[in-house]
């Protein structure tokens, strides 16, 4: 049961880690295009962006109705990072007080 459950915490960990990354990556390249170092016009280009605004507005949008209008500075990111951050410490932890996986 330990080995299976150490692998479960290990694939959410690596998930995790996985959406950071591309939550970064959905950062920069958001900048980028605001200003105007990558043409969004390129075929490519779109759809990269339009992949990652699939992925990553939904994970935001509920973030954003919480916290306040900042004008032009959007911290909604921030807060994802935080929260995935925040997740790959706590899952271990719990895992490992409950019992379900040994130190």
């Amino acid at each position: 049961m330990a080995n299976t459950t150490l692998a479960l915490v290990n694939i959410f960990i690596m998930a995790t880690q996985v959406l950071i990354w591309g939550l970064v990556v959905w950062a920069i390249s958001s900048w980028l295009v605001a200003f105007n170092v990558v043409n969004s016009y390129n075929p490519l280009v779109r759809s990269i962006l339009s992949t990652l605004d699939r992925i990553y507005e939904p994970l935001v949008r509920p973030i954003r109705r919480v916290m306040p209008d900042l004008g032009g500075l959007d911290l909604a990111p921030l807060a994802l990072w935080l929260v995935l951050a925040g997740l790959q410490q706590l899952v271990p932890a719990l895992a490992i007080d409950s019992g379900l996986l040994l130190q």
